[in-house]
């Protein structure tokens, strides 16, 4: 059985941007289509009211006669499941769903913490955005867990009283606690992930389990050490058969990038595998030819139609 996995941050897919949705379909649809997924994971989705309720409209408007509108649809993008009006993580599936669950605060409780240039002044952190459970139905009773993320991106949290804008901020000190904050968020939702992979493997040392999202770190970096769990880092053999696998470690080290930041390519976007499903990986490729740099983009005020992000892609070859 041949399974194609993907992960895609469609950037701000939603009614605020400067340019309009009609346009972002036609920029974004094709790209869609040839990724040919059958498990799909967008990161950016917004959801806006409909009759009083949030609603994946603009989703629907994209998947409109492609592969993907009738597959099956998991979305969330508040800590509570509830949608948010940008941002929102969505799995789509051509397998049938067992199972779905949003995941925040379950495993790792709300950090507080004391605040360092305002004492006396608590600072209580939340996740941004919750984690996506869904377990998924394969051919021969086996079942694929996946683990939809968009971790907190590098940028400081805002503190009360010391932005004087959105991107600028009244003290350099107040500036790196936020940033300190951001931080923590982004490790804990790895700390979260990681023991929602536990949890799984404790059920089924064999499980076939997979994270997928924008990570917003790379390899060597703090949260993907968290969630990968290396031999490296632990130093315990035994604990070999929890370690996560990057499916793009196959791609060549030159083509092994999802965005450019400030001219230098950086993976950022993940497929990570239990070790029983990096096995049967069959090749992986991330579609980033022609991929403009964020940041320069952004010191420049320009947008785009499509996004700053590349798709990741995995095949996979399942026994059945």
């Amino acid at each position: 059985m041949r399974l194609h996995v993907a992960t895609w941050n469609l950037e701000s897919f939603d009614e605020r941007g400067p340019i309009p949705v009609e346009e972002r379909v036609e920029a974004l649809r094709p790209v869609l289509e040839r990724l040919a997924a059958d498990v799909l994971c967008l990161q950016e989705v917004g959801a806006p009211k409909a009759g009083g309720a949030r609603r994946l409209s603009l989703l629907d408007e994209l998947l409109e006669g492609t592969r993907y509108a009738g597959f099956h649809r998991f979305g969330a993008g508040l800590p509570s499941g509830a949608l948010n009006d940008v941002h929102n993580l969505v799995v789509l599936s051509r397998l049938p769903f067992l199972s779905s669950r949003v995941v925040a605060h379950a495993l790792v409780a709300r950090p507080s913490l004391e605040r360092a240039t305002a004492p006396g002044a608590r600072l209580e952190l939340t996740w941004d955005r919750p984690l996506l459970q869904v377990s998924l139905a394969l051919e021969g009773g086996r079942v694929l867990h996946v683990i939809a993320a968009h971790l907190r991106a590098p940028l400081a949290a805002p503190l009360e009283g010391e932005k004087l804008s959105s991107f600028s901020w009244r003290r350099s000190g107040a500036w790196a606690e936020g940033f300190f904050a951001a931080g923590l968020k982004r490790m804990g939702q790895a700390l979260e992930a990681r023991l929602l992979v536990d949890e799984l493997l404790d059920a089924d040392p064999s499980a076939l389990v997979l994270v997928m999202g924008d990570l917003n770190a790379e390899l060597d970096q703090t949260p993907l050490r968290i969630l990968r769990a290396r031999v490296e880092d632990t130093g315990n053999e035994a604990l070999a058969s929890r370690v996560l696998t990057p499916l793009t470690d196959r791609i060549a080290p030159e083509e092994r990038f999802s965005i450019f930041h400030e001219g230098s390519p950086q993976l950022v976007d993940h497929l990570l595998a239990s070790q029983a499903l990096a096995r049967t990986l069959a090749r992986a490729h991330i579609v980033n030819r022609g991929l403009k740099d964020e940041w320069a983009a952004a010191m420049k005020g320009e947008v785009t139609a499509g996004s700053f992000h590349a798709p990741v892609v995995a095949e996979l070859s399942l026994p059945g």
